[in-house]
């Protein structure tokens, strides 16, 4: 169970460095009326890991029994 904290912390700490990456300053963003394109692979990868390890501790439950 120990090892699993450790294995979900370096997750977490790696997709949070993936968010420290931001915009120039001068750049300003979009301008008005453009249309913009939503990233969804943050909260979908979050998503999906919350789920693998959810299943995996369930897994593992039923296995002990």
């Amino acid at each position: 169970m120990n090892m699993l904290k450790y294995v979900a912390a370096t997750a977490l700490l790696l997709l949070a460095a993936h968010g420290a990456f931001a915009q120039d300053p001068g750049s300003g963003g979009p301008l008005p009326g453009t249309p913009t394109a939503v990233p969804i692979d943050g909260g979908a990868s979050l998503l999906l890991a919350g789920g693998a390890a959810y299943a995996l501790r369930r897994l593992h439950q039923r296995r002990s029994r």
